[in-house]
């Protein structure tokens, strides 16, 4: 099994229970999450030696931070104790035609004030095979987008792949800084993963007629970004998810692949996801079942299904982590949507 880093900012997540607004709420459910500790849980799941590098502050909700990933056994050894606090989250699930809203609590967290000096890079990276980060972390802070860079290029010192999963944030930053940021870091970038507004808002390509709020995609469009863009950045694949948003709880989700060596363009299968239990995380989930079957040595073409299959499961499943299995993943993957009981 392959030594994975994440690195990026985990918060404390409160949600509505039972789909209620905000206003309706006299208690929250607890639960821990981000982007990059999200996919560190789901390649901890398949087996893969797992580790998320953070700041957190030492303190004891800190603790429980890193306690709720050391029971999906991903490494915290290089967690930094540091800061004044863990950034938090609300999530109001919605519903039907009601959108889930999310407000932001995380000004002045640990990871947005954190440094180079916090972190042995050189140690983190040894023996290490794949690195992967977000566009969350760099539009935390400009601390966080240079502590970003100073890991990619420590990464690559080590001879060590990367990926990134673009996830525009409007909360957090606007387009133009987020083009500004992102397209520097691009060049230390193996593998590109993103949706259609992260591609156009991050870095500038925008795919075609395609309206996922119709369900019309137009995957000529897709392809032909994703051949721009490994013509700018030399990426050695660009990977989308493909979400049509038919109701908050009725998705239609797949994704495609394009191969900078073999130049073939890849639209996998399509779930439909209905009724939906939670689809934060869900990209996130996409991208660690994505990343598991290209370190498991699998085709493009199959690490695309794998992926696709891994983050349908997670919309079933409430909090950010996707705490699948292999085997579960493997049969839906495989053609068995039937849902049927285990017995």
């Amino acid at each position: 099994m392959a030594k994975v880093i994440t690195m990026g900012e985990i918060m404390l997540r409160l949600s509505t229970p039972n789909n209620e607004k905000f206003i309706q709420a006299d208690e929250f459910d607890v639960n821990y999450g981000g982007g990059e500790a999200n996919v560190a849980v789901s390649l901890a799941n398949y087996g893969h030696d797992a580790e998320f590098v953070t700041a957190v502050p030492d303190n004891e909700i800190g603790e429980c931070a890193v306690a709720a990933l050391r029971k999906y056994n991903v490494s915290t050894k290089h967690i930094a104790r540091c800061g004044e606090r863990l950034g938090i989250y609300y999530l109001e699930s919605g519903s039907s035609m009601r959108p889930s809203k999310v407000v932001y609590d995380r000004a002045h967290s640990s990871i947005s004030t954190a440094t180079e000096a916090d972190f042995n890079f050189d140690e983190i990276f040894e023996g290490a095979d794949w690195f992967h980060f977000t566009g969350i972390t760099p539009a935390v802070s400009d601390a966080a987008a240079e502590l970003t860079e100073k890991a990619l290029i420590a990464a690559k010192k080590h001879g060590v792949k990367v990926s990134v999963d673009l996830n525009f944030r409007k909360k957090l930053w606007s387009s133009e800084k987020a083009q500004k940021v992102m397209t520097n870091l691009m060049k230390y970038v193996d593998v590109c993963i993103g949706n259609e507004e992260d591609a156009e808002l991050v870095l500038g390509f925008k795919p075609g007629d395609t309206d996922v709020t119709s369900g019309e995609l137009e995957l000529a469009g897709y392809k032909s970004i994703f051949e721009q863009m490994v013509d700018k950045f030399n990426f050695e694949y660009c990977v989308s998810s493909l979400r049509v948003s038919h109701s908050a709880s009725d998705n239609g989700w797949s994704a495609c692949i394009y191969s900078r060596d073999t130049k073939e363009f890849y639209h996998s299968k399509e779930y439909s996801i209905h009724p939906i239990v939670d689809r934060v995380g869900g990209g996130d989930s996409f991208a660690g079942g994505v990343i598991c079957g290209m370190l498991d040595g699998k085709n493009f073409k199959d690490a695309l299904e794998y992926g696709v299959a891994a983050s349908a499961l997670k919309h079933t499943i409430p909090g950010d982590f996707n705490l699948v299995s292999r085997k579960e993943v493997e049969t839906l993957a495989g053609g068995d949507a039937s849902g049927r009981v285990q017995r």
